[in-house]
């Protein structure tokens, strides 16, 4: 296998062996909540098209190549809730359920159609935040609950395991039918947090237990050669871990595509127990107030601040998939939830900069890439290298210093670079094409501007070129 080496350091070139490490998933956002509607109800169609390729374009936008929906349990959409296919009670878990599909889904399948038919996207993670209420402990979808049948959860109604597996499996047979294939599915949103929202709880053991009903329903439906389970999203690190421990103790891991976890009660701190690919499936930040800014002092909101942190959950925490919270959302609440700021009772939006930290990343860094070793470096930087599917190699570098260092790149194994694009997001440019030159030599020169990230993307020697 060829491999990928950066060398970065002022005016020096380094060459050594490269390991391999996590193969990525991709980047990128939510729009659960009916904020795809925000998209959708836009008037001016010129402007929905320019939302549209600011998350999903590659040349003009991030390139988001991972779209994640929420699958509703409500049984209306008042407020901003997420309505279900299923509002009424068939009599029983036995008892054959009235799907009603009113085939817009809070405006997320024809976002999620937009993103597959015009930009290619593949990976659609459909996610359920509850099951419907009469499924549950509690008879509601919201305020927590659980499962009724799963291991510690009976209900006078009876085992409703089985019901919410195939619930889940016709949402996702809709999708299909309408041109979407869901990838990815989860059964739960946060289960170690009771919301006055659709919420549902659960610990390990019992995420175990419908994993396995699950899978074997997704089985049964012919489903399981394009799609897998996702677990747990949990609301932090710590807790998940946890989940997961149990998950493996109870052998279900092998049934799990990914497992996913959030960051509000802790992030990334090592590696995660598993085979399965990680993803840190929601981040933002939910108190600084709407910032479109790249770097002042270090804010939670800053664009700078996000390049970052994406590389301590994909580089120290070897996360293979890497979601923001919302894409889109409207003025109120004026926090930094959200990458694009969207009215449509004006007709406009605002973007931030995170947006553009994000698209250094996912433009270049595709799905199926293979993380590599790099060594050298210094100045300030942080480093890191892909090889993608198609033999092209994006190495990233982040600079936290005040001023530009210069720096040198070179591949060590297979047969060279071809040619070099280089691209740079800061305070004035949206990962915007800057200089770099591949000499005679194989050694790529180009320079990292100060608190800035810069994508190098390289053409390899003798294959195939092109994005």
């Amino acid at each position: 296998m060829h491999l990928a080496e950066t060398i970065l350091a002022a005016a020096a070139a380094i060459t050594g062996a490269a390991a391999t490490y996590q193969k990525m998933d991709g980047f990128g956002f939510s729009l659960a909540f009916q904020r795809a509607n925000l998209i959708t109800n836009m008037s001016d169609k010129t402007k929905q098209r320019e939302l549209l390729d600011l998350l999903f374009n590659r040349t003009t936008g991030a390139g988001f190549s991972i779209l994640r929906n929420g699958i509703g349990s409500s049984p209306n959409s008042n407020s901003d809730f997420m309505n279900t296919i299923a509002p009424n009670n068939p009599g029983g878990p036995a008892a054959t359920p009235q799907y009603q599909w009113d085939g817009k889904d809070s405006g997320q399948l024809w976002v999620s159609q937009q993103a597959v038919s015009l930009y290619g996207v593949k990976t659609i993670y459909a996610n359920a935040w509850s099951a419907p209420g009469y499924m549950k402990t509690n008879n509601r979808d919201t305020n927590g609950g659980s499962l009724c049948g799963v291991p510690g959860a009976s209900c006078a109604s009876g085992d409703w395991r089985q019901a919410y597996a195939n619930y889940l499996v016709a949402y996702i047979n809709l999708y299909a039918a309408a041109g979407v294939p869901i990838s990815h599915v989860g059964f739960l949103n946060e289960p170690d947090y009771s919301a006055s929202y659709a919420s549902m709880q659960a610990n390990g053991q019992q995420a175990a237990d419908f994993i396995k009903i699950l899978h074997a329903a997704l089985e049964a439906a012919n489903l399981t050669s394009s799609l897998g389970i996702a677990c747990c999203d949990s609301m932090g690190w710590g807790n998940q871990a946890n989940m997961v421990n149990a998950i493996r103790s109870a052998n279900a891991e092998p049934f799990l595509k990914a497992v996913t976890s959030h960051t509000y009660t802790g992030g990334p701190s090592g590696a995660m127990n598993t085979r399965v690919p990680v993803w840190l499936s929601e981040q933002c930040d939910l108190n600084g107030g709407w910032t479109t800014g790249w770097y002042a002092n270090g804010g939670a909101g800053e664009g700078l601040t996000w390049a970052n942190n994406i590389y301590t959950a994909v580089v120290n925490n070897n996360v293979s998939g890497y979601l923001y919270w919302e894409g889109v959302q409207w003025p109120n609440p004026n926090t930094n939830e959200k990458l694009i700021r969207v009215d449509n009772q004006t007709n406009t939006y605002e973007v931030s900069r995170r947006l553009w930290a994000f698209a250094n990343w996912s433009r270049y860094v595709r799905p199926g890439a293979v993380r590599v070793g790099v060594s050298g470096g210094g100045n300030g930087l942080r480093t890191a290298a892909f090889r993608n599917e198609d033999g092209t190699i994006a190495v990233v570098a982040i600079s936290a210093s005040g001023s530009a260092a210069n720096v040198n790149v070179k591949i060590s194994g297979g047969e060279g670079a071809a040619a070099v694009q280089a691209f740079v997001s800061d305070g004035t440019r949206s990962c915007a094409a800057t200089d770099a030159t591949l000499g005679q030599d194989g050694i790529i020169s180009g320079s990292v501007a100060a608190r800035s990230i810069t994508t190098f993307f390289i053409l390899p020697a003798g294959g195939k070129q092109g994005r």
